[in-house]
């Protein structure tokens, strides 16, 4: 049985790499006391169960995790004892979101090539997990699976999945894959923008990037999508289905799609904005159109 983090949360580069620590820490108290269930932070190395505890300490209720830990860039039983000793001051409010990245982001310029077979990295990192005197329980780690064989591994190794970029078609599958006990917690991207016209040219300014990662376009390829509208920065068809933009109802609906097809959580991120930054207005505003939805 997986751990409940809830129905809706915030997904947030901000609430990790925000320059402002003191803002990190208000934002997150804010988010909880809004209703929000869950706060997600990203991983791209440096200390990241302490950015975990910063956000754990300025809050009392609410769920953290990290969407997702790179697998490549920290040692897992370093990762096991860190969790045991977060466990010990924030009883049963962390879960850890695994993830393998992708070779641009691991070997990015400068860094010593590490990036591999993601599957059988992932088996092992999860191996070491289990390892030390202090293993992270199965219940209390997800992980960020979109093909078959890694959302298989999510069921039987893990407390479920949480896929990234990806539309409600995929939701509907993971659910059916990973089974009825299994947390299920998408990424939804979401654009609030009154103007339909500039909601979309956001959105699809925010799909352009992640479509030169082969992970992606090779999911949504599985999915269903062509090879034209992975193109020239995604097609329309594409663009809105993987990103929920409008206003508050529009956002709010297509959280709904996503528990509808399966979700137990949906983990919400504010996209269209500048990267690092804290969308505290943006939250307060969709906040009652989702929570009350919840």
């Amino acid at each position: 049985m997986a751990s409940s983090i809830g129905r809706v949360g915030i997904w947030s580069n901000g609430l990790r790499y925000s320059e402002d620590r003191a803002a990190i820490a208000d934002a997150a108290a804010e988010l909880e006391q809004l209703g929000y269930d869950a706060l997600f932070l990203p991983d791209v190395g440096g200390d990241v169960l302490g950015d975990v505890e910063h956000v754990l300490d300025a809050t009392r209720e609410v769920a953290v995790v990290t969407g997702i830990l790179n697998i490549w860039m920290h040692d897992a039983g370093a990762i096991a004892a860190g969790i045991a000793d977060l466990e010990t001051r924030h009883p049963g409010r962390f879960t850890v979101g695994l993830g393998a990245s992708h070779a641009a982001v691991v070997d990015a310029e400068g860094r010593e090539p590490r990036y591999g077979r993601p599957l059988s990295a992932m088996k092992a990192y999860l191996d070491g997990l289990d390892a030390g005197p202090t293993p992270v329980p199965q219940e209390r780690r997800i992980l960020a699976a979109l093909g078959p064989k890694m959302l298989e591994l999510s069921r039987d190794r893990a407390g479920g999945a949480h896929p990234y970029l990806v539309p409600v078609q995929h939701t509907r599958i993971a659910r059916e894959t990973l089974g009825p006990d299994r947390l299920l917690a998408p990424e939804v991207s979401v654009v609030l923008d009154d103007d339909p016209a500039s909601g979309f040219e956001r959105a699809r300014a925010f799909v352009a990037d992640y479509l030169a990662l082969p992970n992606y376009v090779n999911n949504l390829l599985r999915l269903g999508f062509t090879e034209q509208d992975v193109a020239d920065g995604g097609s329309e068809r594409l663009v809105k289905a993987l990103v929920a933009y409008g206003d508050e109802e529009a956002i709010a609906a297509g959280v709904a799609e996503h528990h509808a097809a399966g979700a137990d959580h949906v983990a919400v991120q504010v996209v269209g904005v500048p990267n690092g930054t804290l969308q505290l207005d943006i939250w307060r505003r969709i906040a009652p159109a989702l929570v009350s939805a919840a």
